[in-house]
């Protein structure tokens, strides 16, 4: 039986300041609980960089306009721990991304390889950015994937349409966070 983890990413105080979250934190957080009741084990994914950002090339169109693109995401300002309202129980792992994708810059598939697993339920900000790079990058590397359709965010309403109905589909399964927390 396959062992799933679920990965919250990118739910940063610096992340959630520039989209309408008032909805969105507590779906999250329920399907946190959800994963935790059922021992389902909660992984943090994180965008974060060095002060100074020497990871970032100015060829990259994303990051490439820093430090004004990603104020608040060096060091350990508070601005980069995750929002409160989600925020890490002890002992769960969080790992710094430096790109796109969770695995981008990350030891993220050592830490699931390490855990045997082989599911990843898939949830954060934004649809069209961390979730749409981490399930195309989890698919190539054989992972089993859920996409809690309503446990992600985008600024675009649509994209997030066009990706959760017709895009995902393809690759993972799409449920919400209410129908993935009826199955633990």
């Amino acid at each position: 039986m396959p062992k799933q983890a679920l990965l919250v990413m990118d739910v940063q105080q610096v992340v959630t300041d520039r989209f309408e979250a008032d909805d969105y934190l507590p779906r999250l957080a329920k399907a946190i609980d959800a994963a935790r009741a059922g021992g389902v084990p909660v992984i943090y994914v994180v965008v974060g960089f060095r002060p100074g950002y020497p990871e970032i090339s100015s060829r990259n169109k994303i990051f490439g306009a820093m430090p004004s693109r990603a104020a608040g995401l060096a060091g350990d300002a508070p601005t980069t721990q995750v929002h409160p309202d989600v925020a890490p129980a002890p002992g769960e792992t969080v790992v710094t991304k430096r790109r796109v994708s969770a695995f981008a810059g990350s030891d993220l598939d050592l830490v699931l390889r390490a855990g045997e697993i082989d599911h990843l339920v898939l949830t954060g900000i934004a649809t069209s950015g961390v979730v749409l790079s981490t399930l195309r990058q989890a698919a190539d590397l054989d992972f089993e994937l859920t996409v809690l359709s309503d446990g992600c965010l985008d600024s675009d309403p649509e994209v997030h349409r066009v990706l959760t109905e017709k895009v995902f589909p393809k690759e993972a399964e799409v449920t919400t966070v209410d129908g993935w927390a009826a199955t633990l």
